[in-house]
């Protein structure tokens, strides 16, 4: 496995080198000239898909940069590739898969790409829609007692959970799974996961997901290509039950007539520019990752959002080669997993796992008296028959942190899986589990699997690389407006309902303030 890592990792620092600026293989691609526009976007994850619809709806002319290409879904059900048979759509620029079981693939822009750092790998998104593409489309709104002890206190919960939250769902438009649903076959993992909890005293219910489950019965009823019944989730659904962010808040952004979203545009180096303004330099590639044409885009206001390794990598490198001069020592610190764990419980009697996506069911032990957990039943297509394989969630401490390195041109990460809060969320995660266990009569098949993440959040967080709205101590006109904000957790939930609520709250400040600016200027 770490040979295969080593060959990905060969492949794109070479790609990351062919494209930095004054290196001989670019001066063979073509030089695309320079662009000026008001407002640029990096990424097109939630908090580059808010950004860029605000802006747009405010007239304001907006560039969205975002690396990967576009998924739209076809009539023939066939726009992304399966668990079963994997090929490049599945992976960003890597000569083998990189979850479930490494398999050699072609070299392509895939929807999902992984970060190898120091006890923690990452998973996260490529494309237009970013990680919406690829996450099991939980819309999951923390408490307020658990989102007082991540957020500060100038962050106020009343407003987000009156405002903000409530702005995301309506475009969303998430929903629980329907009864009728739930009770087929291809949810068994869901109920059993539930019956369960019940049996144990723990309380259960329906997440809010961002799916049409009219799709969901047309799946089931063969008129549509079976895709989230049978879990395939992670590397996009077929059937277009997942209502993604290129299908929401982008499209929506497009409509407006004042952004154009330019995918295939790998951002390589922002600097300062002229009168405060900002100049970012990046490469467009092919979709087996040939830089085709070096560009760069000069703008008035620059929001980032390429995700927390992607935004935090970019800051990095902007400090370490001091164009932008005024960054604080913060970048790069307080990074954290969410919590992130797997677990392996052995029943007696079929669990059908690998079926039934996204996450539909959710056990919430807050009062848990080490530490408040919750725990998802999750479709992997791995898991064999009798194995239930739920994921965990927790607020850890944002003790991790990333470090710029010149020679890869990269991040590297590095997370003390041992530190004493980690080991303290997996004996909270034991716990709920042997109360489970002792209730149910089952096991577990393995040691808890804290080796990954699917929510990487930090590296340029609230109140030490930028203030609660997302402006960059130093740089009035740039912004950090995704998950790169956020210290570590979102307080026992899937994230990313919290990411763009913020990132509303974040635009909502923006456009007073230049409205008034220009109000002033006229």
């Amino acid at each position: 496995m770490s040979r295969l890592i080593k060959r990905r990792q060969f492949l794109q620092a070479t790609l990351a080198a062919s494209a930095s600026v004054g290196m001989s293989s670019v001066r063979s691609a073509a030089f695309g000239g320079q662009e000026y526009v008001e407002a640029l976007v990096i990424g097109s994850g939630f908090g580059g898909a808010v950004a860029a619809l605000r802006l747009g709806q405010a007239g304001i002319e907006t560039v969205v940069l975002e690396r990967g290409r576009r998924w739209p879904i076809t009539d023939a059900g066939d726009t992304f590739c399966t668990y079963q048979n994997p090929d490049g759509r599945s992976t960003w620029l890597s000569p083998t898969t990189v979850v479930f079981n490494q398999t050699p693939i072609n070299v392509y822009t895939g929807v999902l790409d992984i970060k190898v750092g120091d006890g923690i790998n990452v998973y996260r998104g490529a494309g237009v829609g970013g990680g919406s593409l690829v996450y099991n489309a939980v819309s999951y709104q923390p408490t307020p007692e658990l989102f007082c002890q991540v957020f500060p206190r100038s962050i106020k919960y009343q407003e987000m959970d009156e405002v903000y939250y409530p702005r995301v769902r309506s475009i969303l438009q998430p929903s629980p799974i329907p009864d009728e649903i739930l009770k087929t076959d291809y949810y068994l993992a869901s109920r059993i996961l539930q019956e369960q909890a019940t049996k144990a005293g723990l309380k259960s219910r329906k997440l809010d997901i961002a799916v049409d489950w009219d799709i969901v019965r047309q799946e089931i009823a063969g008129q549509k290509v079976a895709s989230a019944i049978l879990g395939q989730v992670y590397y996009g659904i077929n059937s277009g039950a997942k209502k993604s962010l290129d299908r929401n808040y982008l499209r929506m952004a497009e409509a407006t007539g004042h952004v154009e979203i330019r995918p295939l545009h790998v951002v390589t180096t922002i600097e300062e520019y002229q009168a405060g303004r900002f100049r970012v330099t990046c490469n467009q590639i092919n979709e087996q990752g040939v830089v085709q044409y070096q560009k760069s885009f000069v703008c008035n206001y620059l929001f980032l959002a390429a995700g927390s390794i992607g935004t935090t990598e970019l800051l990095l490198r902007a400090k370490h080669n001091r164009t932008l001069r005024r960054l604080n020592d913060q970048v790069g610190k307080f990074w954290g997993t969410n919590g992130d764990s797997v677990a392996a419980i052995v029943t007696s009697g079929q669990t059908n796992s690998t079926l039934g996506g996204p996450a539909t069911i959710v056990i919430e032990h807050l009062d848990n008296p080490i530490a408040p957990i919750i725990t998802e039943q999750l479709p992997f297509p791995i898991v064999p028959q009798g194995v239930l394989a739920p994921v965990a969630l927790a607020i850890t401490k944002p003790e991790g942190y990333l470090t710029y390195n010149p020679v890869k041109q990269s991040a590297n990460l590095f997370w003390p899986k041992n530190s004493a809060n980690n080991q303290k969320i997996a004996q909270a995660n034991l716990y709920t589990y042997q109360k489970m266990n002792l209730a149910n009569g089952t096991s577990f098949g393995r040691e808890l699997d804290f080796s990954s993440t699917a929510h990487p959040l930090g590296g340029a967080t609230m109140n030490a690389v930028c203030n609660t709205y997302g402006q960059v101590h130093g740089y009035p006109n740039l912004f950090v407006v995704d998950g790169s904000l956020i210290p570590g957790s979102t307080a026992c939930t899937n994230p990313s309902l919290t990411i763009a609520a913020l990132a509303e709250r974040c635009m909502d400040r923006f456009l007073n303030k230049t409205s008034k600016t220009k109000e002033w200027e006229r």
